[in-house]
């Protein structure tokens, strides 16, 4: 079986090209990607039942995995406008198995020429305005990427002409589809703060009397189809002509008018780079490049655990304390170095060295938690303490064809309906809030992540693609979540390698999130009061840790906070040894997995 050798030291570099970057203090290991046999079906896994459907039918007509990637995303940009849609971005993690290659799409978002690093303050105080004035406003809105994204990945994979992706969104779209329980929850809540406010997103998340539109309502969206039918005829056609227009006219509203322009909307190209590939325990762990966070952060907890034998300690207090402290490390050094790699040099090859990672390991206690945890010195490199707000929301799918192309990718209008300015159908996205509101700390350092012209704002998006250690593909992972993505998208890895379990078993795996010193987990019989049942799933299904573990992880120090909110949105596709293919869709979401 011949074998290609894909993380070199130019793969690492790649995300960090022609900037001065110290040399690494040691070689690290090169995983290694085999070509792998076709599966005996494709499968597509997808956080709504429509979109799932949408891919299938195009698989079944003969599509790649890129062409149902298309109909999925333009699915779910109607059917679950809360998290992602046209107007946002996205990272595509790819496995080409006839190659043995795996790339990295970015698109990404992108701050305007107008961009300044102190855009999100109050000119008289200097602190960052609030949450939801810096959501709403138009400084919010970074270029619409996701779609350019996906036709760089069709030129390509694509076996089909592109627009024909598109057919059951337009009908979806035009003959309407019916509100599911966790889209009208979302508009219930978040109904009181900015959707009201703009006539578009008035007139169409509700009713004539101003109520949110309820669960099962049909609602229709021609101006959505026209859209994806001009898309059809144009992949940037949001990026230029009168859609364009109107999406930088809408940003120039109040309050706080932004500066996107025409063009900043031309000048914008997607990103292609081999994928971020590591090694854990002889498996090979590729995720995306930054300005995505996850990949880094992912890998990096990984490697830190790697120093511990977690299969012998299984799912105990001990178990979760290592993951834990991992997460402490892991989500310290990626606040502190990660951003746009065009921008600001990223040590990455030095973040993931075994060396490092085994040094950053040696801090941890079996049986007491670190105290005041900060980032490591894998360079010389001087940065701020990050400011960066956390935004859950977004979405997760995967897919794999028949040919075994295999797609992992994490989209998102960022916060809960996006910056809540609707146009020609669509949501526009308020990812320029991922940035650190703060262009530098308490002590005068510049944050890494902070504000500039033409960057890309750093992303906790982590789409992985994991393979067996005869190279061979083995499973796809990721999550919506905020920052908790990394800790979302790492407990399935550790679940399905260290403890053996199956994609839905370890999707179902309590979600546990540890950084800036407290320990957030998913505690049984727990209902928190801030809680709704939209934020749990349709399913209202109970997750989380039995309270005896619980109270282990107290004793051993960790400051608890006990939660039955958390929002992951996990998709898996694993193939077994046979070559048929087994899913898992998160319960806490509404997604499905299916096979062809």
């Amino acid at each position: 079986m011949t074998r290609t050798l894909l993380l070199t030291s130019a793969l690492l570099f790649s995300a960090c090209k022609g900037l001065d970057v110290p040399p690494p203090s040691s070689d690290m290991n090169t995983p290694q990607i085999a070509t792998t046999p076709a599966p005996k079906t494709g499968m597509v896994a997808a956080a709504n039942p429509l979109a799932t459907e949408a891919g299938l039918k195009v698989l079944r007509a003969g599509g790649s995995a890129v062409d149902a990637a298309i109909a999925v995303q333009a699915t779910l940009g109607l059917v679950e406008p809360q998290s992602s849609g046209l107007g946002g971005g996205a990272f595509m993690v790819l496995y080409d198995p006839k190659s043995a290659k795996v790339w990295a799409y970015d698109g990404r978002e992108e701050a305007p020429t107008g961009a300044t690093a102190t855009m999100f303050q109050d000119p008289t105080t200097g602190k960052p305005r609030s949450y939801f004035e810096r959501v709403g406003s138009g400084q919010a809105t970074g270029t619409p990427s996701a779609m350019v994204m996906l036709h760089k990945a069709h030129e390509d994979y694509g076996t089909l002409d592109w627009g024909t992706q598109f057919d059951s969104a337009i009908t979806l779209a035009e003959d309407g589809f019916s509100v599911s329980p966790r889209l009208a929850g979302l508009i219930t809540r978040f109904g009181g703060y900015i959707l009201k406010d703009n006539p578009n997103t008035r007139d169409y998340f509700f009713t004539e009397d101003g109520t949110p539109i309820p669960e099962g309502f049909l609602r229709d969206n021609k101006p959505y189809a026209e859209t994806l039918r001009a898309l059809a005829e144009n992949p940037r056609a949001l990026l230029e002509g009168p859609i364009a227009e109107d999406i930088v006219a809408a940003t120039r509203m109040d309050p706080f008018p932004g500066t996107l322009s025409l063009s900043d909307m031309a000048a914008y190209q997607p990103r292609k780079t081999e994928a971020l590939c590591t090694e854990y325990r002889e498996h090979a762990i590729c995720g995306a490049q930054p300005p995505a966070s996850g990949g880094v952060a992912v890998q990096s907890l990984l490697g830190v655990l790697e120093n511990f034998d977690m299969a012998d300690v299984g799912q105990t207090a001990q178990g979760w304390h290592l993951f834990a402290e991992a997460s402490f490390l892991a989500y310290a050094d990626r606040d502190k170095y990660v951003a746009d790699p065009k921008f600001v040099a990223v040590p990455i090859r030095e973040m993931l060295d075994k060396s490092y990672l085994k040094k950053r390991a040696s801090l941890i206690s079996d049986d007491a938690v670190m105290q005041n945890v900060t980032a490591g010195d894998p360079v010389a490199f001087a940065r701020g303490k990050d400011a960066t707000p956390d935004n859950p929301g977004t979405s997760h799918f995967t897919i794999v064809d028949k040919d075994g192309l295999t797609v992992s990718m994490t989209t998102t209008v960022e916060g809960a309906f996006g910056s809540q300015r609707m146009v020609r159908g669509f949501l526009l996205n308020n990812q320029l809030t991922d940035f650190s509101a703060l262009d530098q700390d308490a002590d005068g350092v510049l944050i890494a992540n902070r504000v500039a012209a033409g960057k890309r704002p750093r992303s906790s998006m982590s789409p992985h693609i994991v393979f067996a250690p005869n190279g061979e593909f083995l499973f796809t992972t990721g999550s919506p979540g905020g920052n908790s993505i990394i800790a979302y998208t790492a407990k399935t890895i550790v679940g399905m390698v260290d403890w053996g379990l199956s994609p839905q078993d370890a999707i179902e795996l309590p979600n546990v999130i540890a950084r800036n010193g407290s320990l957030r987990l998913e505690a049984q019989n727990l209902r928190n009061a801030e809680t709704s049942e939209i934020d749990r799933g349709v399913g209202a299904k109970e997750f989380g840790m039995d309270e005896a573990t619980v109270s282990a992880l107290e004793t051993m120090g960790h400051d608890v906070r006990r939660s039955q909110g958390e929002i992951s949105g996990l998709h898996i596709i694993y193939r077994q040894q046979d070559g048929t293919l087994i899913g898992g869709a998160d319960p806490r979401r509404e997604g499905t997995a299916i096979a062809q």
